[in-house]
């Protein structure tokens, strides 16, 4: 479930992204879409969801991650109740420091849980031994 949330969250920005960058004005959302609401709102989801996940970790970077959950979640609620919302208030909500944490955390998280696995040649593997 926790790697569901985090594809949630991460994907979720992605589309934030690209729904600011169409200059949207704010307005009640009807009609075809895409809308940025249902893609928020899973989002916040995702976050509470990692945030009770983590609540009662020992581990000292869960707890951070839980803490930096519950601070964007509240940032995306507050923008889920507004009556309008519009391309430049996503791309303030995408800004936040609070959401970037977030995602940061994710990033960090993910690669510990799970490394890509990059075969990379012996002949160009930096070597800091040898300077």
């Amino acid at each position: 479930m926790i790697e569901k949330n985090i594809e949630v969250i991460e994907s979720g920005y992605e589309f934030l992204l690209a729904f600011a960058a169409q200059g949207r004005p704010a307005q009640t959302e009807s009609g075809p879409g895409p809308h940025a609401r249902p893609t928020i709102s899973g989002m916040a989801e995702a976050m509470n969801s990692l945030a009770e996940s983590f609540n009662g970790s020992q581990v000292s970077f869960e707890k951070v991650i839980a803490n930096d959950c519950r601070n964007a979640a509240a940032a995306l609620e507050f923008i889920l109740a507004q009556e309008k919302i519009g391309s430049e208030m996503v791309d303030n909500l995408n800004a936040s420091i609070h959401v970037r944490a977030v995602l940061t955390d994710l990033f960090l998280y993910s690669e510990a849980i799970a490394p890509l696995d990059i075969s990379e040649p012996a002949s160009q593997a930096y070597d800091a031994t040898k300077t």
